[in-house]
């Protein structure tokens, strides 16, 4: 568990390269805010979380099974992340922001994923 990176993983690299080709300028994983959000776009008030379908259950995935031995440990464990996004994705609304999810079976469609980036971000 404990090799299991947060940050820079390849779904979240694929859509700051995106962003950053399209001329967006973010701050990455700003500590200030709930759940140290992926990309922060602090002049548009806009976030862009790019989630892992295992490990914060994308319901409409086949990767976000849960795992077949110790359910027991399992279970919880992912019911916490599903609670903890909701809590931090209402808290980031509240402090007025406007927040992008994305999965990661998502980020492999480059032109859909574009076009969304581009709706999200544009003016």
């Amino acid at each position: 568990m404990r090799r299991i990176k947060s940050k820079g993983m390849k779904p979240e690299m694929v859509v700051r390269q995106m962003a950053h080709g399209m001329g967006y300028r973010y701050r990455l994983h700003a500590p200030q805010l709930p759940g140290k959000p992926d990309l922060v776009f602090p002049r548009l008030k806009k976030i862009i979380e790019v989630r892992g379908c295992f490990w914060h259950q994308h319901g409409s995935c086949i990767d976000s099974h849960v795992p077949k031995s110790r359910r027991d440990y399992w279970c919880p464990k992912l019911q916490r992340n599903q609670q903890r996004d909701i809590d931090n994705l209402q808290k980031l609304r509240d402090l007025g922001f406007q927040v992008l999810v994305l999965w990661e079976c998502e980020v492999t469609k480059d032109k859909r994923l574009a076009k969304k980036l581009q709706r999200f971000l544009g003016y």
